[in-house]
């Protein structure tokens, strides 16, 4: 590389054009400190100037690094921006500034700097190669109409006027620097040519950077990471982009644009809007959309847990070593297919399994499973069975989350996880579920129905923190209540979470010889019912979703009023069933929390041990090496599944489900017929007993497999 120290005046001297790239942040100098600092450093220069002409030493702004473009025929000589492009934009502004003062004013200096924006003479295209500096899409059309007043703007190639990337500062940084260039020329009301002829001399003689000009063996990238840009930072995004962008080499120009503009229009353009620039929170941590889906895409590739702080770092060690694409177009289709899923998870729709995915992630504050959840999303051979695999892992994190037990470990298992099915050569979904299904340990086991059920009913749910979590549950629920001949109802934002018991309960719902007693008078057995009532209050059982005006209305009010407020403004399914509880007591909460877990478990599935083993109970049935039991022919079954019953009949080993073509051949079978999900149908489908009684079929299962494990026992049912 060749270093020159040049001033503001020479870098734009003589017939030239630096080519700002599509991939460089948009032009970001502000009033302040920015443009205040530079403003600074130029009233010193003009001090200098004034007071000892002679004694005049360029003041060093920093530097910038340029790679010159090949150019042919007419073309003018072209150099791409590898670091500097927001001094090279603010020097030009600047001029810009001081070329329209000295028009207002009659100055002749208004042609003399014209000539450091404007190139003139031969060209092959004019309406690009005429500026001296070509700035990225973002800020063309603002930067044009400043520099170039009289410019058709409609033949500029950029965005519309109204689009929410189009550049703002660049006119900000232009008015800035005029009222300092009038504030500066004006004495006593008048202009003073003099001033600023002075003015131009700081520019042309007592401000300079150095112009680093890259030579073949030069890497831009390692230049352009050891310069500091002055006052605004880089992000670990930024550093990303322009380390991707840096390896495009060798693409040159085509109608005065770099052709590598055509790479970041189509995958990194998308990427500078407004919805990825908004900052999210994960844990104590804020960082942009952008940040984190980078963050996210990379620990997806290498299965592996990736900091924020470490991101650009890895990513460029990653690519480095292992050469994961074969050219930098690949690995721009892959950033993008990532954030094609990353955005469907932030702005969920209606029926799409990803979405759906993301409000619960977001709601359980769980963005360690990001990583997997695009991995599995973008996963060919499991997109036909996405909603199984996506509803086996809200599943796992939803109970595990109900039933009190330890997140700490999630983001090294999920990355993990990412390796162990991208090695599985079998259907991947299966896999995730008999993976999941199979972990046993407080760590990381997915709980099965009866533990659920009992944390369910028993188990304090109610946390400000955890309102969302139980907003979703409740949500859920709602949900699968409706049936055909319920109306639909768009749950709305205003819903939020109420007790139907108060938490203050106390003085509305007191226990009976409560009344008149402080709290150290209790007696041993109403100090138990005190404690059971609190404990109560705040499990699923007593919790509801209703409006914020209504919850405001009744919150701590007296039972009766409470109860019929309720009843009264019921509109939810949630609300409705009331009307069946004459009082509200801890028996009451508890059997709605029991009918309320009969609807959750419908929902979110359980795991799927008792198949994965290939029989009933597990390692007692293997040991004995029994068969898996299976109901006889003709036995009737059903399901009950979103308020619909669904019947069928064992037949040969399978079900015929009514309504549903050919015979499923299990249990899970028909429930994925009936629901379209991967389930465990032992706990979905019950069985019709001898006696006309309905068991559910999981339970017939452990029965019989229990009483053939009592048989093959030595003795079994003998008198001994």
């Amino acid at each position: 590389m060749k270093p020159y120290t040049r001033s503001i005046i020479d870098l734009f001297d003589g017939k030239r054009r630096y080519l700002i790239p599509l991939y460089q942040r948009q032009y970001s100098w502000r009033e302040d400190p920015q443009i205040a600092l530079l403003w600074e450093d130029i009233e010193r220069a003009v001090e200098r100037i004034e007071t000892d002409r002679s004694a005049l030493v360029p003041h060093f702004m920093g530097a910038i690094v340029i790679n010159q473009v090949k150019t042919y025929g007419k073309q003018v000589q072209a150099y791409e921006v590898i670091d500097g492009q927001q001094r090279l934009t603010t020097f030009q502004l600047l001029l810009a500034a001081l070329r329209d003062v000295a028009a207002d004013n009659g100055s002749s200096y208004a042609a003399e700097v014209g000539k450091y924006l404007l190139n003139d003479g031969v060209m092959e295209a004019p309406e690009e190669e005429r500026y001296k500096l070509w700035p990225s899409i973002t800020d063309r059309r603002a930067f044009v109409k400043l520099i170039d007043p009289i410019a058709d703007l409609n033949a500029i190639a950029g965005l519309a006027e109204d689009d929410e990337l189009v550049g703002k500062l660049a006119t900000v940084a232009y008015s800035a620097f005029r009222r300092r260039i009038l504030n500066l020329v004006t004495i006593g009301g008048g202009y003073q040519e003099g001033r600023l002829e002075i003015l131009f001399e700081a520019l042309k003689e007592g401000l300079a950077v150095v112009s680093i000009e890259l030579e073949g063996g030069d890497d831009p990238q390692t230049i352009f990471e050891t310069l500091n840009s002055r006052g605004v930072a880089l992000s670990p995004a930024d550093l990303l982009r322009n380390f991707i962008f840096q390896r495009a080499k060798s693409l040159g120009q085509s109608d005065g644009s770099l052709n590598v503009d055509k790479l970041y229009e189509k995958h990194w353009l998308p990427l500078d809007r407004q919805v990825w620039s908004q900052e999210a929170s994960r844990g104590r941590q804020k960082r942009t959309r952008l940040d984190w889906m980078l963050t996210d895409h990379l620990a997806m590739q290498i299965g592996d847990i990736v900091s924020i702080e470490g991101l650009f770092a890895n990513y460029r060690k990653w690519i480095l070593s292992n050469a994961p694409f074969p050219s930098v177009t690949e690995e721009l289709e892959s950033i993008s297919a990532t954030a094609a899923i990353e955005q469907r998870l932030f702005t969920p729709k209606d029926g799409d399994p990803v979405g759906r995915f993301g409000r619960m992630a977001d709601a359980f504050d769980v963005s360690t499973a990001m990583p997997l959840a695009i991995y599995l999303a973008t996963e060919p051979t499991v997109l036909p069975r996405l909603g199984g695999a996506f509803e086996a892992l809200e599943s796992y994190i939803l109970r595990r989350d109900t039933c009190g037990l330890t997140t700490k470990n999630y983001n090294r298992f999920f990355v993990a996880l990412i390796t162990r099915l991208r090695e599985c050569d079998g259907d991947k979904v299966d896999e995730l579920i008999s993976y999941l299904s199979g972990r046993t340990a407080d760590l990381d086991r997915w709980p099965d129905d009866a533990e659920w059920r009992r944390n369910w009913i028993m188990r304090e749910q109610y946390a400000n923190a955890r309102q969302p979590r139980l907003r979703y549950i409740l949500e859920g629920i709602e949900r699968a209540k409706h049936t055909s001949l319920t109306e639909d109802i768009l749950i709305r934002s205003a819903l939020t979470i109420e007790h139907i018991m108060p938490q203050k309960w106390q003085t509305a719902w007191p226990l009976p010889g409560m009344a008149g007693l402080r709290e150290e008078e209790y007696g041993p057995e109403l100090a138990n019912l005190v404690r059971s009532r609190n404990s109560a209050v705040n499990t699923l059982g007593n919790l509801t979703l209703m409006t914020q005006a209504l919850n405001s209305t009744i919150s701590n009010g007296p039972i009766a009023g409470k109860i019929a407020a309720i009843k009264a403004n019921a509109a939810l399914a949630l609300n409705r069933e009331l009307h069946g509880y004459e009082q509200w007591d801890e028996d009451s909460i508890q059997e709605r929390g029991a009918a309320l877990f009969e609807v959750a478990r419908t929902i979110w599935l359980a795991p799927q041990r008792a198949e994965l083993l290939g029989i009933g109970m597990g390692a007692n049935s293997e040991r004995n090496n029994l068969p898996t039991p299976f109901p006889l022919d003709g036995t009737k079954c059903r399901f009950i599944y979103a308020g619909n019953e669904y019947q069928a009949c064992i037949k040969d080993g399978g079900l015929i489900v009514d309504g549903f073509d050919g015979k499923q051949a299990s249990f899970s079978a028909a429930s994925v017929a009936v629901t379209g999900t991967s389930r465990n149908g032992w706990n979905d489908w019950h069985l019709q007993m001898d006696d006309g009684s309905w068991v559910l079929a999981n339970d017939w299962r452990k029965k019989q497999v229990s009483t053939s494990a009592m048989s093959t026992e030595p003795n079994a049912g003998s008198a001994a």
